[in-house]
C-alpha cells in the first residue's frame, strides 16, 4: 500500500516537473535556432542539383551537419498515449523540425568555416535511434544534413 502511494506521489511530482523542464529547454533551443538562423543569411542554401554559373566555382567540398536529439519525458509519455488512440504526434513532429533546423545550421556553419558562400544539393537523412536500441523511454532521432559547399572565384 505504501509503495503504491509513493509511486502515485512520485508520478504527481515527476510529470509536472518533467513538463516544465522540457518546455523550458525546448523554448531555449528554439530561441537559439531563431537567432542563429538570423545570423546565417550570408550562406545561400539550395536543394537543386544544378548550380548557376558553374564556371565561376573555384572549389567545392562536402559539408555536413549532424544532430542527435530526444524528446523530454513528458512528451515521450504523451506520444505513447497518442500511439494508443492514433492521430498526429505533435511532439514527434516538433522534435523533427528542431532536429532539421539544427542540422541545417550546423551544415551552414561548417560551410562558412570553409569560406563557402553557398551550399547546393542539400539532402537530409534520418534515423530513429530509439527503435534501433529497443529503448522506448524517449523518442530519439539522428538527423544528418549534407550538401556541396561552393567557393566562387572573386568578381573582377
Amino acid at each position: 500500500m505504501i509503495d503504491t502511494i509513493i509511486g502515485f506521489l512520485w508520478l504527481i511530482v515527476a510529470l509536472p516537473t518533467a513538463f516544465l523542464i522540457g518546455w523550458v529547454t525546448e523554448r531555449r533551443h528554439i530561441r537559439s535556432l531563431e537567432e542563429r538562423e538570423r545570423n546565417s543569411t550570408d550562406v545561400r542554401v539550395s536543394n537543386l542539383k544544378e548550380i548557376s554559373c558553374p564556371k565561376s566555382v573555384q572549389s567545392s567540398d562536402l559539408v555536413m551537419g549532424h544532430v542527435v536529439i530526444a524528446t523530454d519525458y513528458w512528451k515521450s509519455t504523451a506520444a505513447k498515449l497518442r500511439n494508443l488512440v492514433g492521430g498526429e504526434m505533435k511532439s514527434a513532429q516538433m522534435l523533427m523540425i528542431r532536429a532539421r533546423r539544427e542540422a541545417l545550421l550546423r551544415l551552414i556553419e561548417q560551410a562558412r568555416r570553409r569560406g563557402a558562400s553557398e551550399v547546393c544539393n542539400v539532402r537530409f537523412e534520418f534515423s530513429n535511434i530509439s527503435m534501433m536500441r529497443g529503448n522506448q523511454v524517449a523518442i530519439q532521432v539522428e538527423l544528418l544534413a549534407y550538401g556541396t559547399a561552393l567557393i566562387r572565384m572573386p568578381d573582377d
